[in-house]
């Protein structure tokens, strides 16, 4: 609609300036040094809602970081749609391989480079500024509220809760999520599913005090050793994943839908030259782009023990841990996983040595029936913007809340993100390419305009 154009291309620079603000704010909520931090987030997220033109906006707090929850009210028997993000982020560490400022944005060729510009914060404002467009044009169709929380990148743990006693304040017909990726601007896509998360850590313990390696080595079983063989054990020679019952709720996919994930464009030169990598790994007998999508993952993210500082000392320590993370797959339940994972680490210990194992966070795998009128409403909105039908495809990544939405509102999720693969999310270096940014502020009104014609 030639009316919107022309005010978000009036409006743009400001548009640019704002989320630029709002990337200033170390909104990272996994560390307590940051508490203060997303209460100024918080606040901030309210102060550019009301600006942008929604009737209400309250900050509710939790047990741990508060939530947001605006809303844009013009006619109660009309469609509403529920934009949710969020404006946490993850920590920025390791400082050392960032370019820049982790919260000092700068924008290089056409790309924000700042902790938390793609993942949520540039997304989520597309809405914001969706939101102020089509109130400033007199264009909007239906009713639009938004749940903006703190707590995603730590599994969500107090909106559960928020959302089941909330029931009526966050009533809608659809829930609307930017929280994905596309595959390019020239080749637009929409996620039709995104995977579950079940996250652990594991402790290994050998001797009572850390020792000395010369007096003691060869003699007492070494906590690193023995946590580096009980994870590789976790995979065979195929790469498939060795633990017993692992994959017995797997949904499998079918040959349709795998024959329509081979449709979406796929240079391997291209994907490993992005990654600095000679060659790819996984599961044998699946392609990448399904070892992503439609296959359940085990990661170790992260492991540590013995001595960390500067230089050498000989030394066997006393214990050693490990984060491991399982990606799930329609069908997989996170609560059933994660009790998987903990036995299995602590029955697999080996003589000489005990394992305790706790769970961080979890969430379920979801998909969004493309026969929806929200899919639609999506798809055709995309294409009005790019000028082609977009590709569905599978999400690798987790929005753990989205099963939570669905249960507790019995509403559905359709994903509609602008990101790209390539984002840098979760890593240092994190973008958001403006053009998208651009581009996700200017489809997102069709949405909702499609979406009430589509509901009539």
């Amino acid at each position: 609609m030639q009316v919107w154009k022309d005010y978000q291309e009036k409006n743009q620079d400001r548009f640019l300036s704002e989320l630029l603000e709002l990337l200033r704010i170390p909104s990272v909520s996994a560390k307590k040094e940051n508490k203060a931090d997303m209460v100024t987030c918080a606040a901030s997220v309210q102060q550019r809602l009301l600006e942008a033109g929604a009737d209400k906006v309250d900050i509710y707090p939790t047990e741990g970081h508060p939530i947001v929850v605006g809303e844009k009210i013009i006619d109660p028997s009309k469609p509403t749609v529920l934009v949710y993000g969020h404006y946490d982020v993850q920590p920025a560490e390791p400082l050392e391989l960032w370019n820049s400022g982790p919260f000092e944005p700068v924008i290089i060729d056409g790309k924000i480079f700042a902790r938390g510009s793609c993942d949520d914060k540039g997304q989520f404002y597309m809405h914001v500024k969706a939101l102020e467009t089509m109130i400033q044009t007199d264009t909007l169709t239906n009713n639009i509220k938004f749940c903006i929380e703190g707590e995603e990148e730590v599994g969500s743990p107090n909106l559960g809760k928020f959302v089941a006693s909330h029931k009526d304040l966050l009533k809608a017909d659809v829930v609307l999520i930017s929280d994905t990726a596309m595959i390019s601007l020239d080749t637009p896509s929409i996620d039709i599913g995104v995977r579950g998360l079940s996250y652990i850590e594991v402790t290994v313990t050998g001797p009572n005090r850390d020792l000395h390696s010369g007096v003691y080595g060869g003699a007492v079983a070494n906590p690193i050793t023995m946590l580096a063989k009980m994870i590789a054990s976790c995979h065979d020679e195929n790469n498939h994943i060795t633990i017993p019952g692992f994959y017995d709720d797997v949904l499998v996919a079918t040959d349709e839908e795998r024959k329509l994930m081979a449709a979406a464009p796929y240079d391997e030169k291209d994907y490993k030259e992005d990654l600095g990598v000679k060659e790819l790994w996984g599961e044998k007998g699946f392609t990448t782009n399904e070892r992503t999508g439609i296959r359940p993952t085990l990661e170790l993210n992260g492991i540590w023990g013995g001595y960390q500082g500067e230089g050498a000392k000989t030394v066997l320590p006393a214990k050693a841990m490990a984060k491991i993370s399982a990606r799930l797959v329609p069908n997989q339940s996170s609560e059933k996983m994660t009790a998987l994972l903990l036995e299995h680490f602590k029955k697999i210990a080996p003589p000489g040595v005990t394992v305790d194992a706790f769970e961080h966070h979890g969430g379920e795998p979801y998909m969004t029936p493309i026969d929806s009128k929200a899919y639609q409403a999506a798809a055709k909105a995309i294409e009005a913007t790019f000028g082609k039908a977009p590709i569905p495809v599978r999400g690798g990544g987790s929005i753990p809340i989205c099963a939570l939405f669905e249960k507790e509102l019995g509403v559905k999720i359709v994903f509609m993100g602008f990101g790209l693969d390539s984002d840098n999310l979760h890593s240092p270096n994190e973008k958001f390419n403006v053009d998208n940014f651009y581009k996700g502020i200017a489809t997102i009104p069709y949405f909702h305009q499609y979406f009430t014609e589509m509901s009539r």
